[in-house]
């Protein structure tokens, strides 16, 4: 039985190339927020653009997104049964199917001009037009991210997590490099300023660099020769059911909770103006920066946990989960801190100087409330994303996703709806109340789930593909 410490240790082993992976992924999203606050001249309506389009971009993705996560969970348990080489199958198939869905998002990418032109988004015609640019671009590219998600889950799941780490890295230098050239241009180069559609193009030469590491090193004479990743490149509709099987639950759950997020930055919160807007995604790029260390610890979680249920050991699976939400709730108490003590000077930091002074004073003001909120909850922030990645690897997901759905209509949308109409004196502070309810609640809702212990009784392997071609 490991020690305490043994436990953190291994912990920590596992989960730093993860989280250090999701904190790089974070600071991308972080910097293409900075570089496009710098177009000339200065309007906060780029950074509302970016995050408009993003998340009208990433809700469909995060469908598939959420799905392809329990490969880390198929891949972990197989590994932990000594039979490492039947996960490459999972991985060859979940690229097949973020193939098939790329293909489907084109016609929602053509939709997009009419839904950011709908009364109801109260958009002005610049912030169409770029929102717009921006979510296409990413669209038209949605294969490479959806297969640099698949394959990271694989190397998750072998604990290999180190190559997914300097894919990410590779990445984000170039992203950066491809932002600078087509975000303000180089007519030296004949190359003129994209602005907010250069940071689009620019991400996605990103994450095509992102992709091309860890697809070498699947495709590797060595990683074929150990764990048999070339012979199993054929669709498998039986693999699929697999993945759909215990990953449709997450796909909902995901994809769902973009829809909301969606909603209540666009709709709820945005309705009362840019200023709102355009602080809210400020905001919503710190809560990255907290809460996406969070996610590399729950992939590690997705791992830990399956591998030592595939070797029959619970009691090492609840061990690692409790180390994880432990480590990641205490890293999410300081963000909390962060938010409170330095809340205007972090909103300021995506003022370009020479934005009026009475529109800069009012984003401020609107960021450092919201800031205040979200300092809120944190640490339930942390205990629910970690531990959700702990049910997945034990492949308890029906019931978390059930529960996830429905807190988000009743807290994001419901209650921030019944805050905008009866509290309309609270302005977007009132929607953002209902998101913080909908995270406490969850938080402390998954914490009961893992503890209640209906994870144990989950047996993943028994009658899957891989099991069943053996």
């Amino acid at each position: 039985m490991p020690t305490v410490w043994q436990g953190v240790w291994e912990t920590l082993r596992l989960a730093a190339p993860t989280v250090a992976t999701m904190v790089s992924y974070t600071a991308m999203q972080f910097v293409d927020a900075l570089m496009v606050s710098r177009i000339e001249p200065p309007d906060p309506v780029y950074v509302t653009a970016q995050g408009n389009g993003g998340v009208w971009a990433f809700m469909p993705l995060s469908f598939l997104m959420g799905m392809l996560g329990v490969v880390n969970t198929y891949v972990a348990q197989n590994l932990g049964a000594g039979k490492p080489e039947r996960g490459a199958a999972y991985a060859w198939n979940a690229l097949w199917m973020a193939a098939g869905a790329s293909l489907l998002l084109i016609p929602y990418a053509l939709t997009l001009p009419a839904l950011f032109a709908t009364e109801w988004l109260n958009h002005s015609p610049q912030l169409q037009e770029l929102e717009t640019a921006y979510a296409q671009v990413l669209l038209f590219g949605a294969f490479l991210t959806l297969g640099t998600r698949a394959l990271a889950q694989y190397f998750y799941g072998l604990h290999r997590p180190a190559v997914v780490l300097v894919a990410a890295l590779a990445g984000n230098l170039t992203n950066v490099l491809a932002n600078w050239v087509l975000i303000y241009g180089r007519p030296e180069l004949g190359i003129p300023a994209m602005g907010v559609t250069g940071a689009a193009l620019g991400t996605l030469v990103g994450t095509a660099v992102e992709l091309s590491i860890p697809l070498a090193v699947f495709l590797s004479p060595t990683f074929n020769r150990l764990y048999h990743t070339r012979r199993a490149w054929r669709p498998s509709l039986a693999h699929i059911r697999d993945i759909f099987k215990i990953g449709w639950p997450a796909s909902i759950m995901f994809g769902n909770e973009m829809i909301c997020w969606a909603i209540f930055m666009t709709v709820l919160a945005g309705r009362f103006g840019e200023e709102h807007n355009a602080a809210g995604w400020i905001v919503l790029r710190y809560m990255h920066l907290s809460f996406m260390p969070a996610v590399g610890l729950s992939f590690a979680a997705t791992a830990m946990v399956g591998r030592a249920i595939g070797a029959g050991r619970h009691d090492l699976a609840s061990r690692y989960a409790m180390t994880v939400t432990a480590i990641a709730g205490g890293y999410m108490l300081i963000c909390a801190v962060c938010f409170v003590v330095f809340r205007e000077s972090m909103i300021a930091v995506f003022l370009k100087e020479g934005t009026p002074p009475e529109e800069a004073a009012a984003i401020i003001a609107i960021g450092a409330k919201v800031l205040i909120v979200a300092a809120v909850f944190q640490l339930f922030d942390g205990v629910g994303i970690t531990l959700i990645g702990a049910l997945r690897g034990a492949g308890d997901t029906k019931v978390p996703s059930v529960v996830t759905i429905v807190l988000a209509w009743v807290c994001i949308i419901g209650v921030g709806t019944a805050l905008v109409v009866w509290a309309p004196g609270l302005e977007s502070l009132g929607p953002w109340i209902g998101a913080g309810l909908y995270i406490v609640a969850l938080g402390i809702f998954l914490t009961f789930r893992w503890l209640g212990g209906a994870w144990k009784n989950m047996k993943l392997l028994e009658g899957s593909a891989a099991a069943a071609a053996h």
